[in-house]
């Protein structure tokens, strides 16, 4: 909606592609929840484990429905040829999206990740659905074949700075901040981009703790856990996070939707250059 609105187009245009977006992102962390048994959301059971997995399996299939169902809609305020790439845009994304939550997780397997494959993985998991969503949005706004493009350049960049800074918050923060378990993703062994990145760095005690920690192959106790997280304070794994997140983010400051730019930014808590 940011986008349309912010090519001048009324919100109506850009509603239903809107809902569907929500839809069909909700359906996945329903998915995605049941793949890396996660037990909390929010600060609230996830739907597999409150009504299990058999249950949340068929409502995360009936909300992807329901997602191109709501699409389709957008028909009533665009010509048919329109809403048809619009489909087709999501179809796409949904492809992709599968294609990284395997990457990820085929990576848990993993003794070891490279930065690339971690990129490659985060691109297609997260940084995918953004670029579709801001595509869709210039669609509905009736945008050029290069203003859509753009468009998807910009939230592609955000989704792979926003997929950096939860791999941070997954680790360092709180139950309280994050609505989940803290530092589980350390538990499960998850490749994200601090541990990534540190076990690229030089040899040092704190890599090994951390590579070793990794190449054990099985779920890490509480104590290995809190091992790998100093390891990683130590190597200043937060802080290259930051400075990884950044480098995408300044695809936004050349693009000139400004409310776009500044609303992406305030998502992350960041003011964006004027």
């Amino acid at each position: 909606m940011r986008v349309a609105t912010g090519e001048g187009a009324p919100i109506e245009r850009a509603l239903d592609a809107a809902v569907a977006v929500e839809i069909f992102h909700n359906y996945s962390l329903v998915h995605d929840d049941i793949e890396d048994r996660d037990e909390l959301r929010h600060g609230r059971p996830t739907l597999w484990s409150a009504y299990g997995i058999a249950a949340a399996i068929d409502a995360g299939d009936a909300m992807c429905a329901l997602s191109f169902l709501s699409l389709e809609q957008a028909g009533a305020y665009l010509d048919a040829e329109r809403v048809l790439q619009m489909l087709a845009l999501l179809h796409d994304a949904h492809a992709v999206m599968c294609e990284g939550q395997s990457l990820d997780l085929y990576f848990e397997s993993q003794r070891s990740v490279d930065l690339a494959g971690y990129y490659r993985m985060i691109e297609c998991k997260t940084a995918e659905l953004f670029d579709a969503s801001c595509r869709l949005g210039a669609h509905a706004a009736g945008c050029d074949d290069a203003a859509i493009a753009a468009y998807g350049a910009v939230g592609r960049a955000y989704g792979m700075a926003f997929q950096i800074r939860d791999d941070v918050a997954g680790i360092w923060s709180t139950l309280g901040e994050t609505g989940k378990t803290v530092a589980a993703d350390v538990a499960r062994r998850k490749w994200t981009f601090p541990v990534v990145w540190a076990i690229e760095q030089p040899s040092s005690p704190a890599r090994t703790a951390v590579a070793q920690a990794y190449a054990a192959g099985d779920p890490l106790d509480a104590a290995t856990v809190q091992r790998v997280v100093d390891a990683l304070d130590e190597l200043g794994a937060r802080e290259a996070a930051a400075r990884a997140a950044a480098e995408h983010l300044a695809v936004l400051e050349s693009h000139s939707n400004r409310g776009l730019r500044d609303f992406l930014c305030g998502t992350l808590g960041l003011e964006a250059a004027r």
